[in-house]
């Protein structure tokens, strides 16, 4: 039977996810309805990519009995409510990063999935391509050898993009960007602790961070060095270094290809009849059917993002975020 999703938010990057689970067979995902708050845009999202349930308020959806999971791809700042509205009506959730605006609102989330035998996720899509599995099997058989650094680097210029800037969004480099450097580094030395987190930045004018540096500290002589910016393009991409070789992911967030010292490695994606706006979004059809293959297995998260990590990203982004002196209403919430 079919995983049946629905959809809150109807901007650019739910109209992509909804084309890359079009890609899977019909039989597996079916795409039931969508809610927004802007009528006529929910509508005109829902003729585009032939849905046939609209709501113009989240609650609506939440109530629609017919609904397996709810994918949650609107502003940052509503993902908290959002996930939590969809877990209180027994709805499964595959929600985009940054997952929440801190640590708080996170584990409150993780806290109700497990109360209520519910699965949830943070969309960290990168963590399902094939390139991030082989990367996982070069490190763990030990082909790089002892891996003791990585770097990467994640950058465009956005501060033309209120969403990105606008604190009663969410905005800043961080939070939008921020989250895919600090997951990569995570992803090379999982399970470790850092040791010491040393940040630099700058802030807009508005008050939110344009750019921030990184360097972390692990055990055994381990250390990661990431970076971010919202005002330039950077060269995108991550590079694992081992005693006894190297592999780079270029467009390490969504990468189809791995290179290291020896070998190349490429991965073809999805085709699509219609059109993305991202680049390579038809990867967002892994995270989906991962997502299936979890609710089918009984589980109540990713083992490529466990609620765990989800945890510790969001407390590193807190980190650097007071660090660069940057602070959202919602971090004064208490539960």
């Amino acid at each position: 039977m079919a995983l049946k999703w629905g959809i809150v938010g109807a901007g650019r990057i739910s109209q992509d996810f909804v084309t890359a689970v079009k890609t899977l067979p019909e039989s597996d995902h079916k795409v039931l309805a969508v809610a927004g708050r802007n009528k006529e845009n929910v509508q005109r999202f829902a003729k585009q990519l032939d849905i046939e349930r609209t709501y113009d308020d989240y609650g609506k959806l939440a109530a629609d009995n017919d609904i397996d999971i709810v994918y949650i791809g609107n502003l940052n700042t509503q993902h908290f409510e959002s996930a939590k509205l969809m877990l209180e009506h027994g709805k499964h959730v595959l929600c985009e990063k940054p997952f929440t605006m801190n640590e708080k609102q996170t584990t409150k989330l993780t806290q109700i999935a497990k109360e209520r035998k519910l699965f949830l996720a943070e969309a960290v899509w990168s963590r399902s391509f094939p390139a991030y599995k082989k990367l996982k099997e070069l490190m763990e058989s030990g082909e790089l050898g002892d891996v003791l650094f990585c770097s990467v680097n994640f950058g465009f210029p956005l501060q033309h993009v209120d969403r990105l800037t606008s604190k009663d969004f969410g905005g800043g480099a961080i939070l939008d960007l921020g989250v895919y450097i600090l997951q990569f580094q995570q992803w090379v030395f999982r399970g470790l602790k850092p040791l010491e987190v040393a940040v630099s930045g700058h802030k807009n004018g508005a008050g939110t961070d344009e750019s921030a540096g990184v360097v972390l500290t692990y055990p055994e002589g381990k250390m990661a060095v990431v970076s971010t910016s919202a005002r330039v393009a950077l060269p995108n991409e991550g590079l694992v270094v081992g005693t006894k070789g190297s592999a780079k992911l270029p467009k390490f967030w969504c990468p189809t290809e791995l290179i290291t010292d020896e070998k190349s490695y490429e991965w073809p994606l999805p085709e699509s009849p219609l059109p993305f706006l991202h680049v390579n979004s038809a990867g967002l059809s892994y995270e989906a059917e991962e997502a299936r293959q979890c609710i089918k297995n009984g589980l109540i998260e990713n083992p490529s993002i466990t609620h765990q990590e989800s945890i510790e990203l969001a407390r590193l982004m807190d980190l650097v975020r007071k660090q660069l002196g940057v602070v959202f209403p919602e971090d004064s919430q208490d539960f």
